[in-house]
């Protein structure tokens, strides 16, 4: 049995969980592999990971996360800036799901509600009938994610919560996206009107870092970064507000999630 199967799939996994999965413990390993005393761990993590570091500057790594939110050189994530473009906004695994009355995600065996992710938030019901675009970030991923269009945000929304990993096991036995620590944004777009757009920590994340308060942002625009751990960024857009491109909705009824690249076109506007 792998370590996750024990941790989601036994009693005593579970108890264990209820310890691993507080974000004190969270924030400790964060500020753990923001020290020097991490370094060690770089190298063994690359080669593990296969990252190919030569895309990526990467001279002077301080600390484990320095390694992990490596900025990407310039050229290498080209932003479609077309005005009717509908670009992803961060490198990752992208399910495409129509929002059905309060329902949002039907992810594996679980279904996540509109409200619940919002936290209860009046603004869900602005987004029945559009679309919910999940992008999961696996750890040799690029975690620094943009903006999807310009307009003007509001302040970054925090939702403390338990720090889960997003991997599907973990996903067929707790409500991973309502339980995690989430941050998301409220966007008056140009072109895409109203609409959220989120990240979600998962086991071992310290930290959503997200660099900017309310304000006028730009399309393409870096919004933040994750530390270490895998993440997800989710997307609610307004019904008739952007057309994701047929492949993506046709795999995700398929079970199938789809790699994309952060400002790769992804449908229309």
């Amino acid at each position: 049995m792998s370590g996750l199967g024990f941790l989601y799939g036994t009693v005593p996994g579970r108890m264990c969980l209820n310890v691993l999965t507080r974000p004190g413990l969270s924030r400790a390993v964060g500020r753990f592999l923001d020290t020097r005393a991490s370094k060690p761990l770089i190298k063994p993590f690359v080669k593990r990971a296969g990252i190919d570091l030569s895309e990526y500057e990467s001279d002077g790594f301080e600390c484990f996360n320095d390694c992990f939110s490596r900025r990407i050189k310039a050229g290498l994530r080209p932003v479609d800036m077309s005005p009717e473009a509908l670009i992803s906004p961060c490198d990752g695994l992208l399910s495409a799901y129509e929002i059905d009355g309060d329902t949002v995600l039907p992810v594996k065996q679980s279904r996540f509600t509109l409200p619940s992710l919002v936290n209860g938030d009046p603004i869900w019901r602005e987004f029945v009938g559009g679309t919910a675009l999940v992008f999961r970030l696996c750890v040799d991923n690029y975690h620094r994610y943009c903006y999807i269009d310009s307009g003007t945000k509001g302040d970054n929304v925090f939702i403390p919560g338990k720090l889960h990993t997003v991997r599907p096991i973990a996903l067929e036995r707790v409500p991973v996206f309502t339980e995690n620590s989430r941050e998301y944004t409220v966007i008056d777009g140009d072109a895409l009107g109203r609409f959220i757009q989120m990240e979600v920590g998962a086991l071992l994340v310290g930290k959503i870092k997200n660099h900017h308060g309310p304000g006028a942002v730009e399309k393409g625009r870096e919004k933040g970064a994750f530390l270490y751990g895998g993440s997800t960024v989710i997307v609610l857009l307004r019904r008739g507000s952007g057309q994701v491109d047929g492949i993506y909705t046709v795999n995700t009824s398929r079970g199938v999630e789809t790699p994309v690249k952060y400002g790769q076109r992804i449908g229309n506007i």
